[in-house]
């Protein structure tokens, strides 16, 4: 096993540690801007990643259907793992809120795209990529009634659907899988250039995230919602995503594309809502920094588990 764990951490954790660790010098010695990155990868790269994967994907509906009742399942029990923590816990609702943020977010773009590209190649990218687009719906809907609570509205969250690139990146690759039509070979050649450099650009993008995590000191309360979401990333989440692939029986290599991307540390995109919504941002930020690190001892051991 322990042979096992050390193969996967240098044929996969290191290569995708090498951009992460550029990100963050690139940070700490240049002060670079992120935002136009991220509007960058938001925009551009993610959809053209999406499109291409889908355009070559040899899609199976019942994994697309698996993949649903899987992820709505899984933000259930994750939800009510982060509710019966700050009962007992006795948060407060802001705290309450960045925790369920922290227990129920998963870094499946930014990192989980690459970690399973590299491990299991085009066939477990194109499985993870349903999971990355029915995550982006669910986020955008449950995921904002979570980090608003009183601000939520369905309107709203149907309408920030419909503003995200890769929903139509889907809508207009899938037509061209099922019906099996040609784009012209020169724009199959750009799309396709531009998907490969989405895996460096958005680990590196990561690492400049991570360094600019808030290091302030926290309020008891507030480091409580940290410890407790770290263990509830680290620790529990595997167990629940273990136990809902036994349960829905799911096996092969779309049981080890859902686990892995469920074991991911805590999404980027939780800080943003967090923020926004003042939902505990410095426990949401400071857990983003954390679950990151750890994931690079944890994600090995997930994956011989599942393997």
């Amino acid at each position: 096993m322990m042979e096992t764990i050390l193969h996967t951490i240098f044929n996969a954790i290191i290569p995708l540690s090498i951009p992460v660790i550029a990100g963050a010098v690139l940070v700490y010695f240049q002060n670079i801007n992120i935002k136009p990155i991220l509007t960058l990868v938001l925009y551009f790269l993610t959809p053209m990643l999406i499109f291409d994967t889908i355009l070559k994907a040899d899609i199976v509906f019942q994994d697309v259907f698996l993949t649903f009742v899987y992820s709505s399942l899984y933000i259930i029990f994750m939800w009510l793992v982060a509710k019966m923590a700050s009962k007992l816990l006795k948060l407060p609702e802001p705290e309450t809120a960045g925790l369920t943020l922290i227990a129920t977010f998963t870094n499946s773009v930014n990192y989980g795209l690459p970690l399973v590209l590299l491990t299991l190649g085009q066939l477990g990218l194109e499985k993870a990529a349903i999971y990355v687009i029915l995550q982006t719906i669910l986020i955008n809907t449950i995921g904002v009634y979570f980090a608003a609570r009183s601000h939520f509205t369905a309107k709203n969250a149907f309408t920030t659907i419909f503003k995200l690139p890769a929903i139509y990146a889907t809508l207009f690759a899938f037509p061209f899988n099922i019906f099996e039509w040609q784009l012209p070979r020169g724009i199959t050649i750009g799309i396709e250039m531009v998907a490969d450099s989405y895996s460096p650009i958005v680990l590196c993008l990561l690492g400049a995230q991570m360094m600019r995590v808030t290091r302030s000191s926290l309020k008891k309360h507030v480091q409580i919602t940290f410890y407790a979401g770290f263990c509830i990333r680290t620790l529990i989440a595997p167990f629940i995503a273990f136990f809902i692939l036994t349960l829905l029986n799911i096996q092969g290599t779309i049981a080890s594309v859902l686990f892995i991307l469920s074991c991911m540390p805590v999404a980027v995109n939780a800080a943003i809502l967090a923020e926004k919504f003042d939902a505990s941002p410095l426990a949401v930020s400071k857990t983003i920094f954390w679950t990151t690190l750890a994931s690079f001892i944890v994600l090995p051991i997930c994956m011989v588990i599942i393997s």
